[in-house]
């Protein structure tokens, strides 16, 4: 029989801080805060944590973190490359780590002060990496720049607006708007101010584009027998999947048959063999949105609409609460917070648990994504 991770473990503490342009607090402070606040919702020790996973891009690194919350002896630590496309990784190795006995109680984190530091590509001083010698020297040197790319693309086979891509951002800044701890609380979004903001890369205007964000999450993972007597109801991790395509390149696909069917195609693929249900039974999903693009294009590569129909998938409110499928209830990267989408996956821990600010009635089932476009993960979680 082939071993799995189904169900095996479970999401049983979340937690976060606040969410701002700027916090004064260094990164190393406000990961510990997330860390301690979600043990706490858990209702577990610092000095029982023995796993850490984060991302390579992370600044803090377990040795201080540990020492600082008061972690006992540590027997697994890990750190996924490639950003936004690290998250729910992090989940899935603790999960790992855990139901095979290499671990018993796990924490995966994220802390960034994006919105007061510097953008990671203003440096020109470093050597560009390979895949960047074949787009910052022609004008790609931004995400957005490449990701507008790709949208044209998009737009051009598949017709594909302007309008499919509000309907994304309207979507995640309704729900931001019903969530007290994002940072477009109660700050509306309008066809006309959409339409009429400035562009930042042609077609992605400042609405297309996530927010910048300093601020920290955390969860805690545990087996699915001691998440049993948490503090909290488990979410279990159903589903776990990572994806690297053949000959990718990131953000572009410059080498690709298909630079449209990107990393999701290679990670669904895995997700749904090792799920007990598909893409029409999930009542939820959190979708990587640090661009409004991303979301159509994961919507096609997750299964739940065909190749080029992500875009018509959005219309008529499919997105929003009551609709085919409700995504980003906590506003998501473009309008809670921006911190690598470790925020989507708490979301997706508070709609299981039934405390979302923007609730879906009697959710059992959520996907979560990290970053389309470069190598990604996705997990499936469900009550």
């Amino acid at each position: 029989m082939t071993a799995t991770l189904k169900d095996a473990t479970a999401i049983v503490g979340i937690g976060q801080t606040a969410f701002a342009r700027h916090l004064p607090q260094s990164e190393k402070e406000l990961a510990c805060r997330a860390i301690l606040a979600a043990l706490a919702d858990a209702g577990i020790e610092p000095s029982e944590v023995d796993a850490f996973a984060s991302y390579t891009m992370e600044e803090t690194d377990e040795v201080e973190v540990a020492k600082a919350i008061g972690a006992g002896d540590v027997t697994f630590f890990s750190k996924i490359g490639y950003g936004g496309g690290g998250s729910c990784a992090t989940v899935g190795h603790l999960a790992s780590a855990v139901a095979t006995g290499q671990a018993t109680v796990g924490v995966a984190w994220r802390s960034r002060k994006r919105g007061s530091g510097p953008r990671p590509w203003k440096n020109t001083a470093v050597q560009l990496p390979t895949p960047g010698q074949w787009t910052r020297p022609f004008g790609l040197l931004r995400p957005a720049d490449e990701i507008g790319m790709l949208a044209r693309r998009y737009m051009h086979e598949y017709g594909a607006t302007r309008d499919h891509l509000f309907n994304v951002a309207m979507a995640c800044r309704n729900r931001a708007n019903a969530n007290p701890a994002a940072m477009m609380y109660e700050r509306p979004l309008t066809r006309e101010m959409y339409m009429t903001s400035r562009m930042i890369s042609d077609p992605l205007c400042l609405f297309d584009n996530c927010l910048e964000t300093d601020g920290a999450l955390a969860c805690v993972v545990v087996s699915a027998e001691r998440a049993r007597d948490c503090r909290q109801k488990p979410v279990y991790v159903h589903s776990v999947a990572q994806g690297l395509p053949a000959q990718h390149h990131g953000m572009v696909n410059y080498w690709n048959d298909d630079p449209l069917s990107g990393p999701a195609w290679t990670a669904a693929r895995h997700l749904w063999k090792q799920a007990d249900f598909g893409p029409q039974d999930v009542d939820v999903a959190q979708i990587y949105d640090a661009f409004t693009p991303l979301i159509p294009l994961s919507l096609e590569g997750y299964g739940f609409c065909g190749r080029g129909e992500g875009a018509a998938f959005t219309e008529g409110g499919a997105l929003e609460m009551g609709g085919r499928l409700p995504v980003n209830t906590g506003g998501g990267g473009l309008s809670e917070a921006y911190v690598h989408g470790f925020n989507l996956i708490n979301e997706g821990v508070k709609q299981l648990r039934g405390v979302s600010t923007s609730q879906v009635p009697d959710a059992t089932t959520c996907l979560v994504t990290a970053g389309e476009g470069v190598p990604t993960s996705a997990i499936l979680l469900r009550s």
